[in-house]
C-alpha cells in the first residue's frame, strides 16, 4: 500500500511540474506557439495520462480492500465468529437470535445475489436470459443442511 501511495505522490508531483512547465514556457514564447511549447503541452498529456493511471490504480486498490473488509465483516456476522458481535458477546446463537450459517452456504447465498442484480440491471426475466452469458447458479434452497449444524 505504501508503494501505491508513494506512486500517486509522484505522479501528482510530475503532474504539477509539467503544468507549471507549461504555463512558463508559453510565457516565455509570449503566448506564440512553438516548438518548446508543443513539447511541454505533449509533456503535460503524458504526465495527466500517467497520473489517471495512478489514480485509477489508487482507487481499484481502495475498492478491492473496502470489498475484502465488508465481505469479512459480512462472514463474522453470519458466522458468529467476529470479535465484535453483539452475538458473541451475550452468548446467541447468531445476529437477533438467528443461527449462524456456514461460510461455504454465505459464499453461495452471494453469488446468487450477485447474478439477481447483474440480470436486474441489464433487465429481468426471460428478456434478458438471452442476452447474458452466466449461466444462473442453482435456485436458493432455504434447507441447507451445514445451517442446520452450526
Amino acid at each position: 500500500m505504501d508503494d501505491m501511495v508513494d506512486n500517486l505522490n509522484n505522479a501528482y508531483q510530475e503532474f504539477v511540474a509539467a503544468a507549471a512547465s507549461v504555463l512558463e514556457i508559453k510565457e516565455l514564447a509570449s503566448a506564440q506557439k512553438t516548438i518548446a511549447t508543443d513539447n511541454s503541452l505533449e509533456n503535460f498529456k503524458q504526465k495527466w495520462e500517467l497520473f489517471r493511471v495512478a489514480c485509477d490504480q489508487a482507487e481499484e486498490l481502495v475498492e478491492s480492500v473496502r470489498q475484502r473488509i465488508g465481505s469479512e465483516c459480512l462472514v463474522d456476522e453470519a458466522t458468529g465468529t467476529g470479535s465484535g458481535t453483539v452475538s458473541g458477546k451475550l452468548g446467541q446463537s447468531g445476529p437477533a437470535g438467528l443461527p449462524p450459517i456456514s461460510a461455504v452456504r454465505l459464499e453461495q447465498m452471494s453469488k446468487a445475489v450477485r447474478w439477481l442484480v447483474i440480470e436486474l440491471q441489464h433487465g429481468s426475466g426471460a428478456a434478458s436470459a438471452g442476452h447474458h452469458p452466466h449461466t444462473p447458479p442453482p435456485p436458493f434452497d432455504a434447507r441447507f443442511p451445514d445451517d442446520a449444524a452450526q
